[in-house]
C-alpha cells in the first residue's frame, strides 16, 4: 500500500502542483494589473498603449481559465484519495473568498457591532487621510523626480564636452532672450512716458539748500537726451528744444566741470550724444605710447629688453611700424637704460600722425616751425636717416634746450636748431625748402586729459586769438616752400594741431585756399573722420573732406588735426588782380601824359622859332641891348671873332676829405703805468 500511495504521488503532474502554486500569486498579479490601469488611465499616455495592456490582460485571463480547466480534467481522471484532498482544498479557498468578500462588504458599510453609531468615521477623518494619502503620492512623485535628476547627471556624465557645451549656450540664450524682452517692455513704457523738464524756478528751490550730486545730474542728462532722440513723442506740450539743449549744456558743464561756453561750443560740433561720449572720454587717461628710435634699435629687439625688465606691451596699431603700446610698468619708462641710450621717445600715437603725413625724404631740406621738444623733429630725421637738412626752429629759448637734448640722445646729426617767430623766419628763407612741417600753438581743446585746466582757463576769445596767429605762420610757411620741387614729390607741407575747435583748424585753412595759390592733397591716413565741409553757417572749399580729424571717444587718441598742403606757385591771387588793374591805370595815365607831351612839344617848337627868327634880326640890325649903369658895356661877339671864350669858374671842386689822422697811444706797461713809492727824506723817518 505504501508502495502504491507513492506512486500515485510520484504520478501527479507537474501542470498541477504548479496552477496549485501559482494560484495565490495570480490574484496579486492581477490587483498589481488593476493598479497600473489606473494609473495609465491618469497618466498622458497614448491609447494605444492602454489598449495594447488590456489585451495582454485578457490574454492572461484566458491562460488562466485554460489552466483551471487542465486542472479539473487530470483531478477528475486521478484516484480517489486525489479528489478528497483536491476538493477539502478548493473549499479552503472558496471560504477565503466568501470571508474576503464579507470583509469589503463591512469595510464599506462601516462598523457591524452596536456602537456603529457613533464609532461611525467623520468626513474631516476621510478628508486627513484623502490629504495624508495624497501627500504620500507627491512625495514618490518627488522621489521618483530625484531618481529623474540623478538620471539626468548620470546622462550628463555620460555628454561629451561639446553636447555639454552646447546645452549651457542653449541655457544661456533662453535666459538672454528672457532678459531682452524684459528691456523691451521697459524701453516701450519709457519712451512712451513724457519727461518733465524742471523749470528754472523749480531748480531754484530744490538746489538752494543743498549741492546737487553728480548721479542725479547723470540721471537728468540721460533723461534729456532720451527726450532729444523721440522730441517728438516725448517732450512736453509748450517747452522748446532750445530749453532742452540749454538744461543740458548747463548739466553737463557742472558734473564735468567745464566752462558752459566750451560746452556750448562742442554741442554745436558735436550733437548731444556725441558731446557726452567726447567729454566722458576726455576725462580719461589715453594708453602710454613709446616710438622706437630705428636709428639705434629696432622695435623687436626693444620690445624683447623691455619685456624682459616686466613691462607689458604690445604693437601699437597696423598703421604704425615703430610704436609700442604700454599697459603696465614696475620700472618707469622715462629712466630705463634703454631711453637714456636713445632707444626710444616717449610720443603720443596722434602726433605721429603729422610725420606719417608729410612724408620726407632722405637728402631733402625740411623746415620744422615749431619744434619743441623734438619729438615731431627726431622722427623726421629718423625717417631721412641722417641725411639732408632739417631746421628745427621755435619761438622760445627754453623750449629749445629740450629740444637739442632729445636731439643729442636720439643720435641726431642733420638737424640745425634756431630761436625765431615763424612769420619773421619765412622772408629770409623764401621758396627754399622742399617739406615744411607746422605743428601751431593752438588752445589745446584735444589734449584735456592731460591739461584738466584747460576746462576752465581757455575761452572762446583765446580760441580766436589762436586762429590769427596761426593764419599768420600758415602763410609764412607756404611762402617758405619751393614750388618746383612738386614734381619730385616736394613742394608740400603739414598743418596740424592738438585741438578739435573748427575756427583753428577748417577756418584756418579755407583761408589759405583764398590767400595763396595751393591746393588741399590726401594725407595718407587710412584712420581718422574728415574734416568738415560746413560748420552752422558756414561753407568751406569740398577739398577740406581729405584732411582728417582724430577724437578721444572714437580712436583712443588724443584730438588732433591734420592737413596736407602742396604749393602750385608762387602767385597771390589777390595780388595778382591789384597788379593787374594798377597796370590798366598806368596804361590809360601813360596815354594821357603822351598826349600832353605832345602837345607841350609843339607849342615850344614854336617858341624856338620865333626866338630864332628874332636873334637873327638883331644880329642884321647890330642891336645892342642896354647895360645897368656902373658897368662897362661890352658887345656880343660875332660869329666872325676868333678870340677864344673862357670858362666860368666853378664855385666849388671836388676835392676829396681830409683825414684824420689817429694818435697812437704809446704802449706803456703796467709797471711804468702805476705810481711809485715817495722816497722819504730822514726828517721824516
Amino acid at each position: 500500500m505504501v508502495v502504491r500511495k507513492s506512486s500515485r504521488r510520484k504520478s501527479v503532474p507537474a501542470s498541477y502542483t504548479d496552477s496549485a502554486k501559482k494560484q495565490p500569486k495570480k490574484k496579486e498579479e492581477v490587483k498589481e494589473e488593476e493598479e497600473e490601469e489606473e494609473e495609465t488611465a491618469s497618466s498622458s499616455e497614448g491609447e494605444e498603449e492602454s489598449s495594447s495592456e488590456e489585451e495582454e490582460e485578457e490574454e492572461d485571463k484566458k491562460d488562466v481559465k485554460v489552466q483551471k480547466k487542465g486542472t479539473k480534467d487530470e483531478d477528475s481522471g486521478s484516484d480517489d484519495s486525489g479528489s478528497d484532498k483536491e476538493e477539502s482544498g478548493s473549499e479552503k479557498e472558496d471560504d477565503d473568498e466568501e470571508d474576503e468578500s464579507e470583509s469589503e462588504e463591512e469595510d464599506a458599510k462601516g462598523f457591524t457591532d452596536d456602537n456603529a453609531k457613533w464609532l461611525k468615521p467623520k468626513k474631516k477623518q476621510d478628508e486627513k487621510k484623502k490629504q495624508l494619502l495624497s501627500s504620500d503620492d507627491e512625495e514618490d512623485d518627488d522621489d521618483e523626480l530625484i531618481g529623474s535628476d540623478d538620471d539626468d547627471e548620470d546622462s550628463d556624465d555620460e555628454l561629451l564636452e561639446v553636447e555639454r557645451q552646447a546645452a549651457l549656450l542653449d541655457t544661456e540664450m533662453e535666459a538672454e532672450k528672457e532678459e531682452a524682452e524684459e528691456e523691451m517692455r521697459r524701453t516701450i513704457s519709457q519712451q512712451t512716458s513724457i519727461y518733465h523738464l524742471p523749470t528754472v524756478e523749480e531748480l531754484e528751490e530744490a538746489d538752494a539748500d543743498r549741492v546737487v550730486p553728480p548721479t542725479e545730474l547723470k540721471s537728468r542728462i540721460d533723461d534729456i537726451l532720451e527726450v532729444l532722440a523721440d522730441f517728438k513723442s516725448r517732450r512736453e506740450e509748450g517747452r522748446s528744444r532750445s530749453e532742452y539743449v540749454a538744461q543740458l549744456s548747463s548739466d553737463m558743464s557742472e558734473l564735468f566741470g567745464y566752462l558752459p561756453e566750451l560746452v556750448e561750443y562742442f554741442l554745436s560740433m558735436f550733437g548731444p550724444s556725441e558731446t557726452l561720449e567726447f567729454l566722458e572720454a576726455s576725462d580719461k587717461p589715453r594708453p602710454l605710447v613709446v616710438r622706437v628710435n630705428t636709428l639705434k634699435a629696432r622695435r623687436k629687439d626693444l620690445a624683447s629688453s623691455l619685456m624682459k625688465r616686466g613691462v607689458s606691451l604690445d604693437p601699437l596699431a597696423p598703421w604704425s611700424k615703430v610704436g609700442l603700446k604700454i599697459y603696465e610698468s614696475p620700472v618707469p619708462i622715462g629712466a630705463t637704460p634703454e631711453y637714456l641710450a636713445g632707444h626710444y621717445m616717449l610720443q603720443s600715437a596722434a602726433s605721429m600722425c603729422p610725420v606719417m603725413a608729410l612724408a620726407p625724404k632722405p637728402n631733402e631740406r625740411v623746415l620744422d616751425m615749431s619744434s619743441a621738444p623734438g619729438g615731431k623733429t627726431s622722427y623726421i630725421c629718423q625717417l631721412m636717416r641722417n641725411t639732408g637738412v632739417v631746421l628745427a626752429n621755435d619761438l622760445k629759448a627754453e623750449r629749445q634746450k629740450a629740444t637739442v637734448a632729445n636731439l643729442h640722445r636720439l643720435g641726431v646729426r642733420n638737424a640745425v636748431t634756431c630761436c625765431k617767430d615763424g612769420r619773421k623766419l619765412a622772408p629770409s628763407v623764401k621758396n627754399s625748402f622742399d617739406r615744411v612741417l607746422l605743428d601751431a600753438p593752438c588752445s589745446g581743446l584735444g589734449v584735456i586729459s592731460r591739461d584738466p585746466s584747460v576746462k576752465v582757463q581757455r575761452t572762446i576769445g583765446d580760441v580766436n586769438r589762436c586762429a590769427h596767429l596761426q593764419k599768420e605762420l600758415l602763410l609764412a610757411a607756404i611762402d617758405a616752400l619751393n614750388h618746383k620741387k612738386a614734381k619730385s614729390g616736394g613742394g608740400c607741407m603739414v598743418y596740424s594741431t592738438c585741438s578739435v575747435a573748427v575756427a583753428e583748424n577748417e577756418e584756418v585753412v579755407n583761408y589759405a585756399l583764398s590767400k595763396r595759390d595751393i591746393k588741399i592733397v590726401d594725407a595718407g591716413l587710412d584712420f581718422g573722420k574728415p574734416g568738415f565741409t560746413r560748420y552752422q553757417h558756414k561753407r568751406f572749399h569740398p577739398s577740406l573732406a581729405l584732411t582728417r580729424r582724430f577724437y578721444p571717444h572714437v580712436h583712443n587718441m588724443d584730438g588732433f588735426y591734420v592737413a596736407k598742403i602742396q604749393k602750385l606757385s608762387n602767385k597771390i591771387p589777390g595780388n595778382d588782380e591789384k597788379a593787374k588793374g594798377e597796370e590798366e591805370e598806368m596804361e590809360s595815365n601813360d596815354a594821357g601824359d603822351e598826349d600832353e607831351v605832345d602837345a607841350m612839344e609843339e607849342e615850344t617848337s614854336k617858341d624856338d622859332n620865333d626866338t630864332k627868327v628874332e636873334a637873327k634880326k638883331n644880329i642884321d640890325n647890330k642891336y645892342v641891348p642896354p647895360f645897368p649903369k656902373g658897368k662897362k658895356k661890352k658887345r656880343p661877339a660875332d660869329d666872325t671873332d676868333d678870340k677864344p671864350t673862357k670858362k666860368p669858374k666853378d664855385k666849388y671842386k671836388s676835392v676829396p676829405p681830409k683825414q684824420e689822422q689817429q694818435v697812437k697811444k704809446k704802449k706803456t706797461n703796467a709797471k711804468v703805468t702805476k705810481p711809485r713809492r715817495k722816497k722819504l727824506n730822514a726828517e721824516q723817518t
